[in-house]
């Protein structure tokens, strides 16, 4: 894999908001296999389709592709996006596309990350404030993702820190995060809150009672749930039975993923 973006292939181009553009979509389109069959390069989608930037013409899958410039590599913690509506109405729909976050300095891929559709829920989406009315837009809201929400299973590297990943590796880590595949949001939120929970827990060890811990910070982002520790032993037995976590003793657990 040539981690160095053509430049070439831009010099038409005026902005350099569209020169990476090129160079980015060129990249992938000349680089990247499906994470999800591993069978294929992907389809380059003709420009400005509003849904996608590429597809797997193996296993009919989208996926979107946002980039920016990072000395260290870093996606920061939040990564911007269009119309927050636009959004909300995609990630909470059937055909939402994967994404690929890409980061680059001096022109080389240093980070390329894929995030299945699956774990991006409503909870994750910041709206950001109207424009002004003195803007060309005026009104129009746009939003933020926040990737600090997203469990750390969720960021599949394919290329980490200017170093490639054998693609054997990266489909399989895409395939054990399908368990979250549902069309429930509240159940996928839960799923994802509590994964978190796990991330947050420094020792691979960890207890029930650790998860518990975070009892308040979960009633918050559940207000209509009066049983959070009761579904704190759901979500774990979830987890566990879905190869995420295993389970040692009572009450106490191991993280394998």
């Amino acid at each position: 894999m040539n981690l160095q973006l053509d430049t070439a292939i831009a010099k038409k181009f005026i902005s350099n908001s569209q020169k990476i553009r090129v160079m980015t979509e060129n990249w992938v389109a000349r680089n990247l296999f499906c994470p999800i069959c591993g069978k294929a390069m992907l389809h380059h989608y003709e420009a400005n389709r509003p849904v996608a930037d590429f597809c797997c013409e193996n296993c009919n899958t989208d996926f979107e592709l946002k980039s920016k410039s990072s000395a260290n590599g870093e996606l920061g913690k939040r990564i911007a996006d269009g119309a927050y509506s636009t959004m909300i109405k995609r990630i909470t729909s059937n055909n939402n596309p994967h994404f690929f976050f890409l980061t680059y300095y001096n022109y080389q891929v240093n980070n390329f990350v894929i995030i299945p559709n699956h774990f991006f829920t409503p909870a994750i989406i910041e709206k950001r404030e109207p424009l002004s009315d003195n803007a060309q837009r005026s009104g129009w809201v746009g939003c933020n993702i926040n990737i600090e929400k997203i469990p750390n299973s969720g960021k599949i590297y394919v290329v980490k820190n200017c170093t490639e990943i054998d693609h054997h590796i990266v489909v399989e880590k895409f395939r054990q995060t399908s368990f979250l595949k549902t069309s429930n949001i509240e159940s996928r939120e839960w799923i994802l809150d509590i994964m978190n929970c796990i991330n947050n827990i420094e020792s691979e060890h960890f207890t029930l009672q650790n998860v518990y811990a975070f009892e308040k910070e979960l009633q918050q982002k559940h207000p209509d749930n009066n049983f959070i520790k009761d579904k704190i032993r759901q979500q774990l037995q979830y987890l566990r039975d879905k190869g995420f976590i295993e389970f040692l003793s009572r009450g106490n657990y191991h993280k394998l993923k």
